[in-house]
């Protein structure tokens, strides 16, 4: 959420932020709202201030006197009874307004209408030239016996889909493995619940936005999660930490669950965008100070690409443009992995920073050792590693011409030490 004294003060920098991530909110009807519930508190104080005075004065008085001062009271209580319905009804607008506002792009961040402006900032890795006619993921596990889709969808549903033996131990090496990369980076692993309040989906910024996306239990009020993220940011949420506390560096493995509501039609081939994943998150909570932000996103960005290099996996990393933001995010880096059965780079990771935007709407604060002051904590995060996404290109780029699968290096400890995995 945006302080509104940033947007009383320029209310064009937040009209030109809603047109570059081309969210529709409007900044001027916040801001004429904000205003007449200004008046309106400042009359209700004046109302309230006289109340006051003349019901001190009654006593000492009499006669007409009295009937006079009465009578005034009695006039100023509709005023006040006005006054007080018109913000009753101008309050859910101007909170509702207040959340859609979005957060700007930091100056370097690229004006772009949507993914396909996001601009490229290096490549790492070499995409592999196949000397025969390779499988793609589908073809290679079906073949290994790694997976099984048609079951998955015809329990399920359409992008639903199950993992079995080498397939399902895969998946969790690649998991495991990243809950140990990070771990040893002085990460603090978390179990988290992937249930969670409204207040936990509008502090983290889902709420107002992806309704459409979320599952969501009715019943109970409550909300699988689509990311750790959610749980993890909001773990200390209406707290005040203290200074020597931050940065909070935390690292959570959880099932994520999204609806891909209006994605009929699209990447419904194979494991690329499907409704249960299980997802590796890193989340930093520090300092509201920019520079210490800007170092903590490049760390954040480093660890995953870490994973990606010690994988052996080509990727390359893309600085995501205004068209591409998030309502919260200031700016967001992608990393996208080659993927040779989609003859492209895919999205594997999002990097993203919030400075403040998060822990604003979740009143996460910390006692600043120098002011004295409590201010708002700075919010970060990033995809550690998302399986079965990721082994697509795992399991493309490692096959062989027999059709058998190299294990990386790395994983190997946690696939009983096979180098591959090979038809039973």
């Amino acid at each position: 959420m945006i302080d509104i004294r940033q947007i009383r003060e320029n209310p064009d920098l937040y009209v030109q932020a809603a047109q570059n991530k081309r969210i529709g909110v409007d900044i001027q009807r916040l801001l004429d709202i904000d205003g007449r519930l200004k008046d309106i508190k400042a009359r209700l104080q004046d109302i309230a201030t006289e109340k006051n005075r003349v019901g001190k004065s009654i006593p000492k008085l009499s006669g007409a006197e009295r009937e006079a001062a009465l009578a005034s009271l009695a006039a100023l209580k509709p005023q006040e009874e006005q006054l007080q319905e018109e913000a009753k009804v101008l309050q859910p607008e101007y909170d509702a307004l207040l959340l859609e506002a979005p957060q700007p792009g930091d100056p370097d961040v690229p004006v772009g209408k949507d993914d396909t402006e996001n601009v490229e900032v290096r490549r790492e890795g070499e995409v592999r030239q196949f000397g025969f006619e390779p499988k793609d993921h589908v073809q290679l596990g079906l073949a290994l016996d790694m997976m099984d889709i048609e079951r998955g969808v015809r329990l399920a549903g359409t992008r639903n889909y199950f993992l079995k033996g080498d397939g399902a131990m895969l998946h969790w090496a690649v998991l495991r493995f990243a809950i140990d990369f990070m771990a040893q980076r002085g990460y603090t692993p978390m179990v988290v619940p992937l249930l969670m309040r409204d207040e936990a989906m509008r502090g983290t910024g889902y709420y107002p936005g992806a309704e459409e996306q979320t599952y969501r239990m009715e019943r109970d009020e409550l909300n699988l999660v689509g990311t750790a993220e959610v749980p993890v940011t909001a773990y200390r949420m209406g707290e005040i930490l203290q200074q020597e506390e931050l940065p909070l560096k935390s690292v959570a493995l959880s099932s994520c669950f999204r609806r891909e509501a209006g994605a009929a039609g699209k990447d419904t081939y194979g494991l690329y965008r499907i409704h249960q994943f299980d997802k590796v998150e890193q989340v930093v909570v520090c300092r509201n100070d920019v520079q210490e932000s800007n170092k903590f996103h490049a760390e954040i960005l480093a660890n995953s690409e870490g994973v990606m290099k010690a994988l052996g996996l080509p990727y390359r990393v893309v600085v995501v443009c205004t068209g591409d933001l998030g309502r919260g995010q200031a700016k967001k880096y992608d990393i996208e992995a080659w993927m040779p059965s989609r003859k492209g780079y895919c999205e594997t990771h999002s990097a993203s920073k919030f400075h403040e935007f998060q822990a604003r709407r979740m009143n996460l604060r910390y006692k600043d050792a120098e002011t004295k002051k409590n201010l708002y904590c700075h919010t970060l995060n990033n995809t550690v590693i998302a399986s079965p996404r990721v082994l697509i290109p795992l399991m493309e780029m490692c096959q062989n011409a027999d059709g058998s699968i190299t294990i990386p290096e790395v994983l190997r400890p946690y696939m009983g030490g096979r180098d591959k995995i090979v038809s039973r």
